[in-house]
């Protein structure tokens, strides 16, 4: 079935047995927890931990979002991104398979290839299903940066119902409206900041946000306030949003503060994120996090 792809995506995080397993029971909870809290649609992605699970569970992983967020009546989007063309399109037949939505795919991580290479790589990907293809530049924090050429020439061909962006390569904000202008407004860009770019991202025209599902409780009335053009609703949101997401460094400071704040909201039994692991709070940063998280949610509970 076809879903709209925008508004707020949460990616959401993996929960784990004290044994290193999935809890697939708290990944449920989790889920169906999104969407109470008002998001449009669950994004399976890097901090999911795709990168650190077995092909099987990123199988599993997917079967789950995608049921889940079928039975909540919203569309699902999934990570296929490998370091191998091979692997990426074995888990995009299996999305398609499971129900997704749209896919979306990083480049390989390991191999400093160019671009026509990638350009292979994402074109095996768009072949083997129907689905939308997200075309995600995560060089943020992981791999290199894609050149906007590049990007807007797989549109062109693809078309754009089957190639949509999520440009996370610094800066962000120039680097989206490059984007946007070089595929005359047509493309479908998505925010992938945390949401502390998202103020300014949504001035650039972006379809939709994929935060992580720790800060939804913010991140929707945050939305919602720009949507409607009230700045200033935003404006308190977003201060301590943003504050919160800047303490936050690398794909495992994500995490850490993900976890943790998924754990205080009563949705995760634990913080264990699958080593080895290249961030860890302590407890001043801890207690930072637990005061803009607070200031977050008056905020965004005023409105």
């Amino acid at each position: 079935m076809n879903k709209e792809i925008s508004g707020v995506l949460s990616v959401f995080q993996t929960p784990f047995h004290e044994s290193g397993e999935i809890d697939f029971k708290t990944l449920r909870k989790e889920l169906d927890w999104i969407f109470e809290n008002g998001a449009d649609g669950l994004v399976m992605a890097m901090v999911s931990e795709v990168l650190r699970l077995s092909s099987e569970e990123r199988d599993q992983l997917a079967t789950a979002a995608c049921t889940a967020a079928r039975d909540n009546g919203g569309p699902c989007v999934i990570s296929v991104g490998a370091e191998s063309t091979l692997q990426a399109v074995r888990h995009a037949v299996h999305a398609e398979k499971t129900g997704a939505n749209a896919l979306m795919a990083i480049p390989p991580v390991a191999t400093a290839c160019g671009e026509p290479e990638l350009r292979k790589y994402f074109v095996a990907i768009l072949k083997a299903t129907n689905l939308p293809l997200i075309v995600q530049d995560a060089s943020g924090y992981v791999g290199r940066p894609m050149s906007i050429e590049f990007q807007g020439g797989l549109m062109n061909e693809f078309g754009v119902d089957r190639v949509f962006f999520k440009p996370e390569a610094a800066p962000l904000g120039q680097r989206l409206s490059d984007l946007r202008d070089a595929t005359k407004g047509e493309a479908k860009i998505f925010e992938g900041s945390g949401g502390i770019a998202l103020v300014d991202s949504h001035k650039r025209g972006v379809t939709g946000t994929m935060p992580g599902a720790d800060l939804i409780r913010g991140l929707v009335p945050l939305w919602k306030a720009l949507e409607a053009g009230d700045q200033e609703a935003a404006d308190r949101i977003h201060a301590p949003l943003g504050a919160l997401v800047s303490l936050q460094s690398g794909l495992d400071g994500f995490l850490a503060v993900e976890k943790y704040l998924l754990k205080r909201q009563g949705v995760f039994e634990n913080e264990i994120v699958r080593g080895p692991v290249g961030f860890t709070l302590d407890e001043e940063t801890r207690s930072e996090v637990d005061r803009l998280f607070d200031l977050m949610i008056e905020a965004a509970e005023s409105q």
